[in-house]
Protein backbone atom coordinates (compact mmCIF):
# COMPACT_ATOMS: atom_id res chain seq x y z
CA UNK A 1 0.00 0.00 0.00
CA UNK A 2 2.77 2.18 0.63
CA UNK A 3 4.57 1.97 -2.33
CA UNK A 4 0.78 2.51 -4.13
CA UNK A 5 0.70 5.70 -2.50
CA UNK A 6 4.48 6.96 -3.05
CA UNK A 7 4.00 5.81 -6.86
CA UNK A 8 0.51 7.14 -7.53
CA UNK A 9 0.33 10.93 -5.87
CA UNK A 10 -2.92 11.99 -7.60
CA UNK A 11 -6.45 11.49 -6.93
CA UNK A 12 -6.24 7.66 -7.24
CA UNK A 13 -4.48 7.87 -4.18
CA UNK A 14 -7.12 9.44 -1.79
CA UNK A 15 -9.69 7.34 -3.43
CA UNK A 16 -7.50 3.90 -2.74
CA UNK A 17 -7.50 4.57 0.64
CA UNK A 18 -10.94 5.19 1.02
CA UNK A 19 -11.92 1.83 -1.17
CA UNK A 20 -9.66 -0.23 1.02
CA UNK A 21 -10.66 1.73 4.52
CA UNK A 22 -14.27 0.89 3.85
CA UNK A 23 -13.23 -2.94 2.56
CA UNK A 24 -11.15 -3.13 6.25
CA UNK A 25 -14.86 -1.99 7.87
CA UNK A 26 -16.72 -4.62 5.82
CA UNK A 27 -14.14 -7.53 6.73
CA UNK A 28 -11.22 -7.31 4.66
CA UNK A 29 -8.56 -9.04 7.20
CA UNK A 30 -6.00 -6.11 7.07
CA UNK A 31 -5.93 -3.53 9.73
CA UNK A 32 -6.76 -0.45 9.18
CA UNK A 33 -3.82 0.97 10.98
CA UNK A 34 -1.74 -0.13 8.36
CA UNK A 35 -3.39 1.59 5.44
CA UNK A 36 -3.49 4.91 7.84
CA UNK A 37 0.07 4.59 8.71
CA UNK A 38 1.14 4.34 4.83
CA UNK A 39 -1.53 7.48 4.12
CA UNK A 40 0.77 9.55 6.75
CA UNK A 41 4.19 8.65 5.62
CA UNK A 42 2.94 9.38 2.39
CA UNK A 43 2.04 12.71 3.10
CA UNK A 44 5.21 13.53 5.33
CA UNK A 45 7.70 16.02 4.44
CA UNK A 46 9.94 12.92 3.62
CA UNK A 47 7.61 12.03 1.28
CA UNK A 48 5.50 14.63 0.01
CA UNK A 49 3.33 12.33 -2.32
CA UNK A 50 0.23 13.23 -0.91
CA UNK A 51 -1.63 16.50 0.33
CA UNK A 52 -1.95 15.84 4.61
CA UNK A 53 -5.44 17.12 4.86
CA UNK A 54 -6.76 15.69 2.07
CA UNK A 55 -5.20 12.00 3.02
CA UNK A 56 -6.28 12.45 6.37
CA UNK A 57 -10.04 12.96 5.29
CA UNK A 58 -9.85 10.01 3.13
CA UNK A 59 -8.62 7.87 5.65
CA UNK A 60 -11.17 9.47 7.56
CA UNK A 61 -13.93 8.83 5.56
CA UNK A 62 -13.04 5.34 4.45
CA UNK A 63 -13.04 3.96 8.08
CA UNK A 64 -16.32 5.85 8.85
CA UNK A 65 -18.32 4.61 5.64
CA UNK A 66 -16.71 1.07 6.41
CA UNK A 67 -18.34 1.20 9.68
CA UNK A 68 -21.57 2.67 8.49
CA UNK A 69 -21.94 0.07 5.74
CA UNK A 70 -22.16 -2.69 8.21
CA UNK A 71 -24.39 -1.02 10.32
CA UNK A 72 -26.54 -0.16 7.39
CA UNK A 73 -26.88 -3.92 6.35
CA UNK A 74 -27.41 -5.33 9.84
CA UNK A 75 -30.43 -2.09 10.27
CA UNK A 76 -32.25 -3.01 6.72
CA UNK A 77 -31.73 -6.62 6.49
CA UNK A 78 -31.48 -7.90 10.39
CA UNK A 79 -30.48 -11.68 11.04
CA UNK A 80 -31.74 -12.69 7.67
CA UNK A 81 -28.59 -11.60 6.69
CA UNK A 82 -26.88 -13.91 8.72
CA UNK A 83 -28.53 -17.16 7.48
CA UNK A 84 -30.03 -16.33 3.57
CA UNK A 85 -26.51 -15.24 2.14
CA UNK A 86 -23.67 -17.77 2.23
CA UNK A 87 -21.13 -15.33 3.07
CA UNK A 88 -22.17 -13.81 6.47
CA UNK A 89 -22.02 -17.29 8.55
CA UNK A 90 -18.44 -17.62 7.18
CA UNK A 91 -17.88 -14.09 8.60
CA UNK A 92 -19.96 -13.92 12.15
CA UNK A 93 -21.32 -17.51 13.43
CA UNK A 94 -24.04 -17.72 15.54
CA UNK A 95 -22.20 -18.12 18.83
CA UNK A 96 -20.05 -15.30 17.96
CA UNK A 97 -23.46 -12.87 16.92
CA UNK A 98 -24.38 -14.00 20.73
CA UNK A 99 -21.52 -13.23 22.23
CA UNK A 100 -21.41 -9.64 20.50
CA UNK A 101 -24.82 -9.01 21.60
CA UNK A 102 -23.81 -9.48 25.40
CA UNK A 103 -21.24 -7.11 24.62
CA UNK A 104 -22.98 -4.17 23.09
CA UNK A 105 -25.98 -4.48 25.21
CA UNK A 106 -23.84 -3.99 28.37
CA UNK A 107 -20.84 -1.94 26.96
CA UNK A 108 -22.46 -0.23 24.37
CA UNK A 109 -19.57 3.06 23.42
CA UNK A 110 -16.20 0.30 24.60
CA UNK A 111 -16.97 -2.16 22.35
CA UNK A 112 -17.09 -0.08 19.48
CA UNK A 113 -13.82 1.44 20.09
CA UNK A 114 -11.79 -1.65 21.20
CA UNK A 115 -13.48 -3.21 18.57
CA UNK A 116 -11.88 -0.90 15.66
CA UNK A 117 -8.79 -2.15 17.00
CA UNK A 118 -9.23 -6.11 16.35
CA UNK A 119 -9.13 -7.58 13.05
CA UNK A 120 -11.90 -9.72 12.37
CA UNK A 121 -14.21 -8.62 15.35
CA UNK A 122 -14.97 -4.66 13.96
CA UNK A 123 -17.40 -5.97 10.88
CA UNK A 124 -19.43 -8.44 12.95
CA UNK A 125 -19.85 -5.71 15.89
CA UNK A 126 -20.86 -2.96 13.54
CA UNK A 127 -23.16 -5.25 11.51
CA UNK A 128 -24.81 -6.78 15.14
CA UNK A 129 -24.90 -3.12 15.67
CA UNK A 130 -27.60 -2.53 13.40
CA UNK A 131 -29.64 -5.87 13.75
CA UNK A 132 -30.17 -4.80 17.53
CA UNK A 133 -31.49 -1.65 16.15
CA UNK A 134 -28.48 0.09 18.42
CA UNK A 135 -29.98 3.90 17.82
CA UNK A 136 -28.52 5.46 15.05
CA UNK A 137 -27.16 8.95 15.72
CA UNK A 138 -25.52 7.43 19.40
CA UNK A 139 -23.81 5.10 17.10
CA UNK A 140 -22.90 8.07 14.37
CA UNK A 141 -21.61 9.80 17.31
CA UNK A 142 -19.78 7.38 19.02
CA UNK A 143 -18.06 5.75 15.93
CA UNK A 144 -17.48 9.29 14.47
CA UNK A 145 -15.43 10.07 18.34
CA UNK A 146 -13.36 6.86 18.08
CA UNK A 147 -12.52 7.03 14.19
CA UNK A 148 -10.87 10.44 14.52
CA UNK A 149 -9.07 9.24 17.58
CA UNK A 150 -7.77 6.63 16.43
CA UNK A 151 -6.95 8.04 12.50
CA UNK A 152 -5.51 10.93 13.81
CA UNK A 153 -3.36 9.44 16.30
CA UNK A 154 -2.14 7.06 13.84
CA UNK A 155 -1.74 9.47 11.02
CA UNK A 156 0.00 11.97 13.01
CA UNK A 157 2.49 9.30 14.36
CA UNK A 158 3.43 8.08 11.29
CA UNK A 159 3.37 11.77 9.70
CA UNK A 160 5.71 13.18 12.38
CA UNK A 161 8.15 9.95 12.58
CA UNK A 162 8.10 8.99 9.28
CA UNK A 163 11.78 9.08 8.79
CA UNK A 164 12.18 6.34 11.65
CA UNK A 165 8.86 4.30 9.97
CA UNK A 166 10.44 4.13 6.50
CA UNK A 167 13.86 3.07 8.18
CA UNK A 168 12.37 0.29 9.73
CA UNK A 169 10.35 -0.42 6.69
CA UNK A 170 13.36 -0.97 4.79
CA UNK A 171 14.94 -3.05 7.00
CA UNK A 172 11.82 -4.94 7.31
CA UNK A 173 11.86 -5.18 2.85
CA UNK A 174 15.84 -5.81 3.50
CA UNK A 175 14.74 -8.66 5.36
CA UNK A 176 11.91 -9.89 3.57
CA UNK A 177 14.43 -10.02 0.81
CA UNK A 178 17.22 -11.89 2.34
CA UNK A 179 14.74 -14.16 4.14
CA UNK A 180 13.13 -15.00 0.10
CA UNK A 181 16.99 -15.52 -1.24
CA UNK A 182 17.53 -18.03 1.54
CA UNK A 183 14.19 -19.81 1.21
CA UNK A 184 14.64 -20.22 -2.41
CA UNK A 185 18.17 -20.98 -2.33
CA UNK A 186 17.44 -23.37 -0.24
CA UNK A 187 14.59 -24.74 -2.12
CA UNK A 188 16.76 -25.29 -4.76
CA UNK A 189 19.71 -26.85 -2.74
CA UNK A 190 16.70 -29.41 -1.42
CA UNK A 191 15.86 -30.52 -4.89
CA UNK A 192 19.53 -30.99 -6.55
CA UNK A 193 20.27 -32.80 -3.05
CA UNK A 194 16.99 -35.46 -3.76
CA UNK A 195 17.88 -35.83 -7.22
CA UNK A 196 21.45 -36.26 -6.94
CA UNK A 197 20.66 -39.00 -4.24
CA UNK A 198 17.32 -40.20 -6.85
CA UNK A 199 20.23 -40.71 -9.67
CA UNK A 200 23.03 -42.15 -7.63
CA UNK A 201 20.38 -44.66 -5.96
CA UNK A 202 19.07 -45.99 -9.32
CA UNK A 203 22.45 -46.32 -10.70
CA UNK A 204 23.43 -48.44 -7.83
CA UNK A 205 19.96 -50.35 -8.61
CA UNK A 206 21.13 -50.85 -11.97
CA UNK A 207 24.72 -51.97 -11.25
CA UNK A 208 22.93 -54.73 -8.88
CA UNK A 209 20.61 -56.07 -11.30
CA UNK A 210 23.82 -55.73 -14.01
CA UNK A 211 25.99 -58.08 -11.74
CA UNK A 212 22.64 -60.26 -10.87
CA UNK A 213 22.30 -60.79 -14.47
CA UNK A 214 26.12 -61.78 -15.21
CA UNK A 215 25.87 -64.21 -12.06
CA UNK A 216 22.69 -65.80 -13.72
CA UNK A 217 24.89 -65.76 -16.43
CA UNK A 218 27.30 -67.73 -14.56
CA UNK A 219 25.53 -70.24 -13.16
CA UNK A 220 23.82 -71.00 -16.42
CA UNK A 221 27.19 -72.08 -18.27
CA UNK A 222 28.61 -74.09 -15.52
CA UNK A 223 26.51 -76.56 -16.39
CA UNK A 224 26.88 -77.18 -19.92
CA UNK A 225 30.99 -76.19 -19.25
CA UNK A 226 30.90 -79.64 -16.78
CA UNK A 227 29.29 -81.55 -19.39
CA UNK A 228 31.39 -80.39 -21.89
CA UNK A 229 34.34 -81.90 -19.81
CA UNK A 230 33.43 -85.22 -19.50
CA UNK A 231 32.50 -85.81 -22.90
CA UNK A 232 35.70 -85.38 -24.15
CA UNK A 233 37.07 -87.31 -21.16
Amino acid sequence: MLNFLLENASFVSYLGIVVVLILTGAGLPVPEEVIIIAAGIASSPTSGALDPWMAWASCLAGALVGDYLMYWIGFHFGRSVLREHRWFPRFITPERERRVEQLILLHGPKVFFLARFLVGLRGPVYLTAGILRYPFRKFVLIDAFCATLVVSTFFALSYRFADHVLGWWKKIHDAELALTVGIAAAIVGGVLFFYIRHRRRVARIRVKQHLRSLKLQVHATEPAASESKKAAG
